[in-house]
């Protein structure tokens, strides 16, 4: 069932709503969980998962014992046109929680999102890469409730559990609210930008079921995946680009990679010289890979993730 979140006129006549999709089950006082895409209008993965998530349970709902809230755009305005942010606002929704209920328009917005999913037992909050880099299904976590969230997280399928400290600008995510107010909720990074990986994205949904089926809200059947790497701590190496050029990547994303293996080339089109070998600080699994050529100095081409962490 569609329910409007939030709605206001717009200054050329339209109006811009945020909706939610609401699947009741057999016990619609049960256990109400949320899953929220579409952030950012240039992440395309939580799209696949609101409709796969959608067409399982209603499917199936008579094995669904609670509540499922779907939100599969909070930037419609950003799908619509592909842009990351907030069109005509210039704004980054993701960095406006937990919003002012007397704010400009996107802070009202913040503000009816969170408190409508608010009183959630648990909230899943999907992310794409950008259309730089992909990446490896990836739960992130902040230190904070670390021990909480991890235990909800390996219920989701991912391939690695990313449990950091989190950066200044995190602190005016979605995530970060939910997680200071109550609800525990946890952020997973899939895939590219505008592209979709179904499969990737079906894995997620097995893992939502899977995290329903632990709140005692779904009797169907689940699928597990191996249980993930769980990674604490300066762990997580980050390579960045040496000196601007093309990146030719070397290696293939997810696998396991040897100390001193080469990662990829920066290459000098111009010169039909290799600038520089880019290769493995130590072993481990590589989980982030750019897969745009074009890099500046500094630009991130990959992240690896120390074995046996």
């Amino acid at each position: 069932m569609k329910q409007a979140v939030f709605s206001a006129m717009l200054p050329v006549g339209e109006s811009l709503v945020v909706q939610k999709n609401r699947i009741c089950g057999i016990q619609r006082n049960g256990p109400r969980v949320a899953v929220v895409t579409g952030m950012y209008g240039d992440e395309l993965e939580g799209q696949f998962v609101s409709f796969e998530l959608a067409r399982r349970l209603t499917q199936c709902v008579g094995d669904l014992k609670g509540v499922v809230d779907i939100y599969p755009a909070l930037n419609p305005l950003g799908l619509s046109s592909r842009e990351h942010g907030v069109p005509q606002f210039d704004i980054d929704l993701e960095r406006t929680f937990p919003g002012n209920p007397d704010g400009n328009l996107t802070e009202v917005l913040a503000d009816a999102v969170l408190n409508d999913i608010l009183g959630a037992r648990a909230c899943v909050v999907v992310h794409s890469s950008n259309a730089h880099v992909r990446e490896i299904t990836q739960a992130r976590i902040g230190e904070s409730r670390a021990d909480e969230l991890v235990r909800l997280a390996t219920l989701l399928n991912p391939r690695l559990v990313w449990v950091h400290e989190p950066l200044p600008s995190l602190k005016s995510s979605l995530a970060f609210a939910l997680n200071q107010r109550g609800c525990p909720t946890v952020v997973v990074e899939m895939g590219a930008g505008l592209r979709i990986d179904e499969d990737s994205g079906s894995w997620l949904v097995e893992g939502i079921l899977r995290l329903l089926e632990h709140f005692h809200a779904w009797a169907g059947p689940t699928i597990t995946l191996p249980y993930p790497q769980i990674s604490r701590g300066d762990n997580v190496f980050v390579l960045s680009a040496p000196c601007p050029g093309l990146f030719l990547a070397r290696a293939e994303l997810g696998k396991r990679v040897r100390r001193g293996d080469v990662i990829g080339m920066m290459v000098d089109p111009t010169e039909g010289a290799i600038k520089n070998e880019v290769r493995a600080p130590c072993g481990g699994t590589l989980f982030s890979l750019r897969t745009y050529p074009v890099a500046q100095l500094g630009s991130l081409l990959a992240r690896i993730v120390e074995e046996g962490s």
